[in-house]
């Protein structure tokens, strides 16, 4: 094992979906961008807030007294539209690929319908199982969403290892008793880091498959 490198071992793998397996960034920081500024608030803020949570959280956030569900709606209309520069983000699909269904699924804030449109862009796999803003209630950092995905898979949530690239959704992680990983994708180390995430790797190219039976075994290399 190259020195520097850490090997894990686990039942499954639970991975975010924008900023883990795809870089979606630009078209999220464009379609919320363009909200911010319909509605007089700050983009730059409104974009921060936005990332790895459910969008209409966001809306609820801003606009209390709003039509959520319409408001939301209109975003998720504006994300499926604006697909240019979604793409899978390194070394996502050679690991997907070494991985065996039903080891692995996808826990992400997006819709359902927005979380497939993406997945298809990128030509990934979309799991029978994900788990999306569609099926939860309580959204990340709660951990409903990696609890339902662990029990979904048929493992124990402290057996399985996620991978976040935001604060939300390591605490979302650590709070349904995995471990997590945590990308530099989107933030710092430090503040993956701060959130709980118990390694950091810069990507799913730094997540190496040695052994997928019968437990799951990696290798991380940063």
């Amino acid at each position: 094992m190259p020195s520097g490198s850490v090997r894990i071992q686990c039942a499954a793998f639970l991975f975010d979906m924008d900023g883990v397996l795809i870089d979606s960034t630009p078209a999220v920081a464009r379609v919320w961008h363009r909200w911010a500024q319909t509605h007089g608030f700050n983009p730059e803020e409104v974009v921060a807030k936005a990332h790895g949570r459910p969008s209409i959280a966001t809306v609820r956030d801003y606009l209390p007294h709003g039509d959520h569900e319409t408001l939301n709606r209109d975003v998720e209309r504006q994300e499926m539209e604006d697909l240019d520069g979604v793409v899978p983000l390194p070394g996502a699909g050679e690991l997907l690929s070494r991985i065996p269904q039903g080891r692995w699924t996808v826990v992400t804030s997006s819709t359902r319908p927005l979380a497939v449109v993406r997945l298809r862009t990128t030509g990934l796999p979309i799991p029978e199982t994900m788990i999306t803003a569609n099926e939860i209630t309580n959204g990340k950092p709660h951990p409903e969403p990696y609890l339902q995905a662990a029990s979904r898979l048929g493992f124990p949530a402290a057996e399985c290892v996620v991978v976040e690239d935001a604060p939300a959704g390591v605490r979302a992680g650590k709070a349904a008793g995995g471990r997590v990983i945590g990308c530099t994708t989107t933030v710092s180390a430090d503040q993956l880091k701060a959130a709980g995430a118990d390694w950091i790797v810069k990507n799913c190219g730094d997540i190496r498959m040695e052994s997928t039976a019968p437990e799951l075994i990696a290798e991380l290399v940063s």
